[in-house]
């Protein structure tokens, strides 16, 4: 099996592809692969190519593109996971594992109990490494695309662009009568579907009833309550089970 590497699209030009950093450094030291051998490229919006390695070192990889080849879709539903900056490492897990079972973008969120302060050189930092992480999970899952991760966002900012036609759920351990179960079960297979998860602490009644207000339905996940990290996983395990391909 060949080895996968992300580029971005613009460093695909006239039939050539070069690949710098750390992936030239695994391609030329780690791997050891020269002059003759082939690797597959992916430029993340679902295009992959074969290419040939014309030379090889720790600074540059250059290669020419032999053929583009087929990839298996993309995740069949849009799922945007607007989750609640938690404390730690937590987003990271989320991340990872979202990016493995096939979420589409990750929104960042800054709601009323969220403790973390991010700001100027930390925000960008943070966000690249959120990314960095979806990209490395997408390699090892062998996604052909790259899931998004936006900067961080508040309530009026996320609400303000939900998309109309999009199907939109909060999880929430206030709500008792509507189920997840019974929102999968009746609702019509949607194109896209927004998630909403809270922090530690959870969201409080006036976001909850914000949220509402724009057609984001509340539900219960059952009578145990999970953590932020735990949350969004499992609904996203589910609606993609139920729309998704994640059934097979």
């Amino acid at each position: 099996m060949k080895n996968h590497f992300f580029v971005s699209p613009e460093q695909i030009k006239a039939g050539r592809v070069s690949l710098s950093g750390p992936d030239a450094v695994h391609i030329a030291k780690v791997l050891r692969l020269g002059a003759g051998k082939s690797i597959i490229v992916l430029d993340g919006r679902g295009k992959s190519y074969l290419a040939v390695i014309e030379q090889a070192c720790k600074d540059k990889v250059d290669c020419t593109i032999q053929k583009e080849l087929p990839v298996a879709a993309g995740p069949s539903l849009k799922v945007t996971l607007v989750q609640g900056i938690p404390k730690g490492d937590k987003m990271d897990l989320v991340i990872q594992k979202g990016t493995e079972l096939g979420l589409s973008r990750v929104i960042p969120l800054i709601s009323e109990r969220v403790v973390v302060k991010l700001a100027g050189d930390k925000l960008l930092h943070r966000r690249e490494r959120w990314q960095r992480i979806a990209l490395e999970a997408a390699k090892q899952c062998r996604r052909p695309d790259v899931p998004e991760v936006s900067e961080p966002q508040s309530w009026e900012q996320v609400l303000a662009l939900l998309p109309p036609e999009a199907a939109a759920l909060i999880p929430w351990e206030e709500e008792f009568v509507e189920t997840l179960k019974n929102f999968c079960r009746c609702s019509q297979a949607p194109e896209e579907i927004y998630i909403f998860i809270g922090p530690e602490g959870g969201f409080t009644r006036e976001e909850v009833e914000l949220a509402r207000s724009h057609g984001v339905r509340p539900v219960t996940l059952g009578p145990r309550i999970l953590r932020t990290e735990t949350a969004g996983l499992a609904v996203l395990a589910v609606v993609l089970y139920q729309w998704g391909d994640l059934g097979g």
